[in-house]
């Protein structure tokens, strides 16, 4: 069967505007063969949002932006196409957010967890990520402080490092250096010292452990010992040193009242040392005693007398 030139011409012109159609809408982000979901969501800014950018939920496309429309408040209306296969919770928020660096934005879905599931045609929630930019501004406002701080704080640093100053840091550097090599021929001293002394430093601690080994094998012993030296303590506190101490406070308490009375002036030694006449009679009956020894020395034939053979007495 012979096809004739104006079936041939009307077949191409059929396919190319069918490729045209499905080209176009390609283009566009819409997809001719497969089944979606319409949804949308108003937002007051959309710089760097286009038709056909991806819609993602945690990094996966699911869909993508489908119409962009100025509404008579001045909101942008943003249409989505969601493949049919994906169901969207009714509090699932659609926002935008920068897909790179160069300002290019896309709709992240962070799905809600409602158990009602969207219908296409409803709306959903919008939010807006900050911009890198707007981000950035503040941090380069502190940044710049604390530039113009730094500045500053090196203009003193500048101001303080003078020629005396580094002639001091440099003599501080100078002492440091002779101290640390003073303290590594001290370590090199005391290295040699303890390999000399190595064979009795060994010997040393073999006698410790043998003395901990002792310790340890005799422990029991020692407990005895410390037992029993705590028993003698209980009989010794228990014995008549008890007693003994318990007389010597009473014979202090004895000499203390004695002490009290003559004191007082009682007794015969407190009457001698506190009565001045009585000390003043015994004085004198002292010295006429001490007179009349003295005289019956000298003079004894005035207080004796001898009788010799019946005579009349005779001095």
């Amino acid at each position: 069967m012979k096809i004739s030139n104006e079936t041939k011409v009307g077949v191409i012109t059929v396919v190319s505007l069918a490729l045209l159609f499905i080209g176009y809408n390609f283009l566009k982000g819409n997809d001719v063969f497969s089944r979606e979901n319409e949804f949308y969501t108003d937002y007051d800014n959309v710089d760097g949002l286009t038709v056909s950018k991806p819609v993602v939920v945690n990094g996966y496309q699911i869909g993508r932006v489908s119409e962009l429309q100025l509404l008579p408040n001045g909101k942008i209306r943003t249409h989505f196409k969601i493949k049919n296969e994906y169901d969207i919770p009714s509090n699932t928020v659609a926002r935008i957010v920068s897909a790179d660096l160069l300002g290019s934005k896309a709709i992240v879905f962070e799905l809600g967890n409602s158990k009602t599931m969207a219908k296409s045609g409803d709306p959903l929630l919008s939010d807006v990520q900050a911009n890198l930019l707007e981000k950035v501004e503040p941090l380069q406002k502190k940044i710049e402080n604390l530039v113009v701080k730094l500045d500053s704080v090196l203009s003193g640093v500048n101001t303080a490092l003078n020629e005396e100053f580094q002639r001091d840091f440099k003599t501080s550097l100078r002492s440091i250096s002779v101290s640390l090599t003073n303290m590594e021929n001290i370590t090199k001293d005391v290295e040699g010292l303890m390999g000399s002394e190595k064979v009795r430093l060994a010997k040393i601690m073999q006698n410790l452990e043998s003395i901990t080994n002792n310790f340890k094998q005799n422990n029991e012993k020692i407990n005895t010992i410390l037992a029993n030296l705590d028993h003698l303590s209980e009989d010794l506190s228990k014995s008549e040193i008890k007693a003994t101490i318990d007389n010597a406070n009473q014979a202090m308490k004895d000499v203390q009242a004695i002490t009290s009375k003559i004191n007082n002036g009682e007794g015969s030694i407190g009457l001698l040392l506190h009565d001045d006449k009585l000390y003043e009679n015994l004085n004198s009956a002292s010295q006429e005693l001490d007179n009349l020894v003295k005289d019956v020395k000298e003079r004894p034939g005035r207080y004796l007398r001898l009788s010799v053979f019946g005579k009349k007495d005779t001095k």
